[in-house]
């Protein structure tokens, strides 16, 4: 089956880490964290973290941002984590010799995670823009549209309140 690829945004960056040594489990705990956040701020909360899977994932995020400002020229203080997953990679199976000439089984596990961050600086032009056209006299507020992000919230169950 031949599926069509979608059309990448152009306020969008991304970095791939690969074959990562730790369990999807443990990375997906530090991820849920810093989903939506914004990058100085996802930054501070992966330095702080008593986690092993801390480091990793902020060398991805910080090779993220280098992406988004080599290649794409945005600023680092305008950069948004907007998507942030972690799949499970292969795990590598050993065996381990035991007493009594038994064998005890060692699986390592990996994963794959992916960091998308999203510049927000068009929206804010945007949200300029809106609040110059309310200034004007005789404007009103129709065909107009506005999106915003929460960068404080992950969008995840227990965010809604």
């Amino acid at each position: 089956m031949i599926k069509k690829r979608k059309n990448k945004s152009y306020t969008e960056v991304y970095a791939l880490g690969k074959y990562i040594s730790m369990s999807a489990h443990k990375a997906r705990r530090v991820i849920d964290q810093i989903r939506g956040r914004s990058y100085e701020e996802a930054l501070m909360i992966l330095e702080l973290m008593p986690y092993r899977g801390c480091y990793p994932i902020f060398k991805l995020v910080y090779s993220a941002a280098a992406n988004a400002s080599h290649n794409k020229g945005f600023k680092e203080t305008h950069l948004v984590i907007s998507k942030a997953e972690v799949n499970q990679g292969n795990t590598a199976k050993k065996l381990k010799p035991r007493a009594r000439g038994r064998s005890y089984p060692i699986k390592r596990s990996t994963c794959h995670i992916t960091i998308v961050l999203e510049d927000i600086s068009a929206v804010y032009q945007q949200y300029k823009e809106y609040l110059m056209y309310l200034k004007k006299p005789g404007c009103s507020n129709e065909n107009i549209n506005l999106t915003c992000y929460d960068t404080y919230s992950s969008g995840g169950l227990w965010d809604k309140k």
